[in-house]
């Protein structure tokens, strides 16, 4: 094998949901992504996947130019070594272009697991499962391209008890900070009536709720058997006095481990790979939590192809034994063939093929650039009109 990088190529793509859900920020329409192809002189192909389509204008300018030509090991090490240094997960120049590279380095990381035969969890130190476990979601959603929606307390309720006849779903995770806390509270209450006492009931408040809310909540959530509550407030020295006194366990989506950890905010980090800068930033996170006594799982909203990344990463690796974020069961397309995964009973299988264990599927991708086209980035701060 050559090893060397012959071309970059890089789409922006949209992939609505089958109905918008609504969270603390405003609507969640769907996802806006770049999708990558790292080709080598050999002729083989990497895939990749970063969380702005913005990415890929740079990924086919100088970015992209600038690692054409580098061996694919040379240049996996080096992006390697580099992440996992960014402090803050809000968009800005650095940040950008480390997630933009991230999705480069998933992609060496691909290509050089095809060029052995193995699956990139092979490469990863070998897979101690073959299925990751996944929650449901459930939120307040309008109606969208290929679902009715949830407008009440008692049809998210029914949604999820739908979700355990179907598909045997044993765990579960839901929006609030959308609504009075006190209808919301009482949505939570009919959640875990419908879906029993033994099932996993998470919550995420995305920063919605202000300190004095949750301080009222916890003790109703302690009483419902919340196993997390995900961001409940924007600041984290106030998260922190709040976990102090709190029986529920907290998470969030900061990336400064060191400033989480030492203000013991919260129990859990919840990131993707992009956000950890890449497999080996990701790999380097997770064994620092383990280090800080705390817990990690992955977030939704990626597509097929940083999903099966994700997937592999929880294969290979013993503590992240916990279920990550899904989204899945809501997607109307994807980029990959044979996409989108969606979990039943909760589980969902790590692909078996080499590297990822993906292939694109070009016609989707141009359905997904065709949207991006037509609709630009989906903005998730629309507001709320559509349900008021």
């Amino acid at each position: 094998m050559d090893g060397r990088i012959a071309n970059v190529e890089a789409w922006p793509v949209n992939v609505p949901l089958a109905a918008p859900y609504l969270f603390a920020p405003g609507t969640y329409w769907g996802m806006s992504r770049t999708v990558l192809r790292v080709t080598t002189a050999d002729g083989i192909c990497g895939l990749g996947e970063t969380p702005s389509p913005h990415d890929a204008a740079a990924l086919r300018g100088p970015l992209g130019e600038a690692v054409v030509g580098r061996r694919v090991g040379e240049l996996g090490a080096e992006l390697g070594r580099a992440a996992g240094r960014m402090r803050t997960a809000q968009r800005g120049a650095a940040v950008d272009r480390a997630r933009a590279l991230a999705g480069v380095e998933m992609a060496l990381w691909d290509i050089e697991a095809r060029a052995l035969g193995v699956p990139l969890g092979t490469l990863l130190g070998g897979a101690v499962r073959a299925e990751a476990e996944f929650t449901e979601y459930f939120a307040y959603r309008v109606p969208g391209p290929s679902a009715r929606g949830q407008a009440t307390a008692a049809d998210v309720a029914a949604y999820c008890a739908a979700m355990i006849e179907a598909h045997g779903s044993p765990s579960f995770e839901g929006k609030v900070g959308v609504r009075p806390p006190a209808e919301e509270l009482a949505m939570v209450a009919e959640v875990r009536r419908a879906i029993g006492p033994d099932r996993v009931l998470r919550l995420d408040a995305n920063m919605g709720w202000s300190a004095e809310t949750v301080r009222r909540a916890l003790p109703q959530l302690e009483e419902l058997g919340v196993a997390n509550l995900e961001e409940p407030t924007a600041s984290l020295t106030e998260t922190a006095a709040l976990r102090r006194s709190s029986k529920v366990p907290f998470s969030t989506h900061a990336v400064d481990l060191e400033r989480v950890t030492a203000l013991r905010a919260a129990d859990a980090f919840v990131l993707n790979v992009a956000a950890c800068g890449g497999v080996a930033g990701t790999r380097r996170f997770i064994e620092a939590c383990g280090r800080a006594g705390a817990r990690f799982w992955f977030y939704g909203g990626d597509l097929g192809i940083a999903t099966a990344c994700a997937l592999h990463l929880v294969a290979a690796t013993p503590a992240l034994d916990l279920p990550s974020q899904s989204l899945l069961r809501w997607y109307t397309d994807d980029v990959v063939t044979r996409g989108p995964f969606v979990p039943e009973r909760g589980r969902v299988a790590v692909p078996s093929g080499p590297g990822l264990g993906v292939e694109l599927d070009e016609v989707a991708v141009a359905r997904g650039v065709a949207r991006f086209a037509r609709e630009g980035e989906y903005d998730l701060y629309a507001g709320h009109a559509a349900l008021s």
